[in-house]
């Protein structure tokens, strides 16, 4: 069996159980996205963060079901709000872990099987699900066009959301800059400074740099909407012209911290902690995924080092493309260079101990076109976290969900380089020399679309139906579709003076659309020059910044 059968088996096998667990969501069904799943009791069916990691799989198949599940949020926005009165905070607040009426559930402490021992759990300070809520509605709505689930449910937690976090920032007037303090990144090693644990970090760079991109999409929603119901839903949830001014200058002066050579720092003060030993605890530990653990029964810390257990900076490069990255950035008053993408990238890939199953998918994600090689390892180490059981123990107490999911969307927004953004569906493929072909169906915007991608050949069938013509780009060739159509288009490396009698077109070949009956052909109109870059899709890997 090759590389590519073997890799297909394990999709279908995570496919199967996403959908064995979510398919029969509905308006009638009150569930959220339960992080283990429904095949065993780790963490007793809470909702997590990873249904960020889950619904674009669903989006772009069974778009409905992703609707449903954001409800579960939109259903518990009372206990959110609660929570952030609670803390002093405006808005809604979501809890790390989310039980059946939407109250924190994380626990306070941890048990140690290294020494049998307690130790203190801040993880409630992860405060960045939240952001994941607001990502994930505002996916669902470029995808499908939604506008009546963004007036009905999905702008209202957008504005309760970004009321939390805008109340977190403290302003610095000397700077004329935004700071938040007191939080958790993904990263989830570093609860507080050396010698202050459990107070969180200050300047979370994930934190602060999505917050700033979410409350872009969300002044710009809210436009959107002004068109749709002349100001309705501003009036109904209280949004004046003051408050989105605030938005709009916190989202251009939140504050991100850089190391001297330009590398995006995890948070502040994260450059002036000490290297760890990472050859001499491989030496000593077969698995030093859960460093925290082990640094806990040595009675050490990792707030004291530069190191990772799961993507926390290069989540930013697995869920914005590096356009949008540059331009949020830009707008905040920063500049980010290539090379500095390219040091960031190689600075945290070289700290992570991948101590949860999410991490190996976002860095196989963010090194799919510059490490083709070390990409698709870390992407089969991704698909075995089940099958293999590679934590250890972890899987009899239920499958990683987000993991799982993750996997499927990598090879659909990564691998096929599949994105929506702008009421465009973008194509811009990077097959990895292991997989000689990929297909799938999506649904995009009504219209049911099946790609079928080979290294050097896309080609993309419209089924016959009454949905609008959709907007497409392949690899820098604009086309519209309409139902029926099938558009075909070269990909792949420019072509050599030996190849022969392959088409050309802009250096990859003509692009063909057919229609459906009767059948013509015609040559789609090239895009406009962009320029390098990623462009073309939020899935496109930081190394073509």
């Amino acid at each position: 069996m090759t590389a590519g059968e073997q890799a297909g088996l394990a999709l279908n096998l995570h496919t199967f159980h996403v959908l064995a667990t979510l398919a029969a969501a509905g308006p009638d069904i009150d569930n959220g996205v339960p992080a283990r799943g429904l095949h065993g009791e780790g963490y007793r069916g809470h909702v997590f963060w990873d249904e960020m990691f889950v619904y674009p799989m669903l989006t772009l198949r069974r778009p409905e079901l992703t609707e449903s599940l954001l409800a579960y949020r939109h259903r518990r926005l009372a206990t959110a709000r609660a929570a952030a009165r609670e803390a002093g905070l405006g808005g809604a607040m979501f809890p790390w872990q989310s039980g059946s009426d939407g109250r924190e559930e994380t626990p306070t402490q941890l048990y140690n099987l290294r020494n049998r021992q307690w130790l203190t759990d801040s993880s409630r300070r992860q405060r960045h699900v939240g952001l994941a809520v607001g990502y994930s509605v505002l996916e669902y709505h470029e995808a499908t066009g939604d506008v009546g689930f963004l007036a009905d449910i999905g702008a209202e937690l957008l504005v309760e959301i970004v009321r939390c976090f805008a109340s977190m920032t403290s302003y610095d007037p000397a700077d004329d800059r935004y700071d938040i303090d007191g939080v958790m990144g993904p990263d989830e090693f570093h609860d507080g400074y050396p010698g202050r644990p459990g107070a969180g970090v200050r300047n979370n760079a994930y934190t602060n740099v999505l917050f700033a991109w979410l409350l872009r999409c969300t002044l710009i929603a809210l436009e959107t909407l002004d068109g749709h119901d002349c100001g309705r839903l501003r009036h109904r949830l209280g949004v004046d012209a003051a408050e989105t001014a605030r938005w709009e200058h916190i989202s251009r002066r939140l504050r991100v911290p850089f190391h001297a050579d330009g590398v995006i720092s995890q948070f502040e003060g994260y450059e002036g902690l000490p290297e760890f030993d990472w050859d001499g605890y491989r030496a000593r530990y077969p698995d030093v995924g859960r460093l925290d653990l082990i640094l806990a029964a040595e009675g050490d810390s990792p707030n004291n080092y530069r190191l990772s257990k799961q993507a926390d900076v290069l989540m930013l490069f697995y869920l914005l493309s590096a356009e949008e990255l540059r331009d949020t950035l830009e707008r905040m008053g920063y500049q980010l260079d290539p090379e500095a993408i390219q040091a960031t990238v190689e600075f945290y890939t070289s700290r992570t101990s991948h101590g949860s199953t999410l991490s190996r998918m976002v860095h196989s994600w963010v090194l799919a076109r510059a490490d083709r090689h070390r990409a698709w390892s870390l992407f089969t180490q991704a698909l075995q976290a089940d099958l293999a059981d590679s934590q250890g123990g972890t899987t009899r107490e239920g499958i990683h969900l987000g993991a799982m999911a993750g996997t499927v969307d990598l090879v659909l927004r990564c691998f096929a380089g599949l994105e929506t953004r702008d009421d465009v569906l973008w194509l811009h493929p990077v097959l990895p020399p292991e997989l000689s072909r990929a297909e799938f169906q999506i649904l995009y915007r009504g219209q049911q679309v099946r790609v079928e991608l080979t290294p050097r050949l896309a080609r993309l069938r419209l089924q016959v139906c009454v949905a609008a013509p959709i907007q497409v780009c392949v690899e820098g060739h604009r086309a519209t579709l309409r139902p029926g159509d099938v558009y075909e288009t070269p990909i792949g490396p420019r072509p050599s003076s030996d190849d022969g009698d392959r088409p050309r077109g802009k250096g990859l070949g003509a692009a063909h659309v057919h229609s459906g009956a009767p059948r013509r052909e015609s040559r789609s109109r090239p895009e406009p020059d962009l320029g390098e870059g990623p462009h073309h899709g939020r899935a496109r890997p930081p190394d073509e910044a």
